[in-house]
């Protein structure tokens, strides 16, 4: 995996104690897929005002759906979450 500024508690199955992640997470996800907000908002199937749903995630306005923020780690090389082990 490459190294990242998100906390492991991020990284986890939403079964076996995630922690939301905070806004910069959510940026550093983003950065670490090379993905804008709008990109995000493309490849997670948020329609069309989905950048401005992501811009709320980052704002810290709205929090991040567990199976988005799964797609988008597996998108910034951080694995499948999802899964145990």
């Amino acid at each position: 995996m490459t190294e990242a500024n998100i906390r492991l508690e991020c990284l986890r199955p939403a079964t076996s104690g995630w922690i939301q992640p905070t806004g910069e997470e959510v940026r550093e996800a983003l950065r670490l897929a090379g993905l804008t907000g709008g990109q995000a908002a493309k490849v997670l199937g948020l329609g069309a005002k989905g950048d401005r749903t992501v811009r709320r995630w980052i704002g810290e306005d709205s929090a991040i759906p567990y199976a988005a923020w799964a797609i988008l780690c597996d998108f910034a090389g951080q694995g499948c979450i999802w899964k145990d082990g």
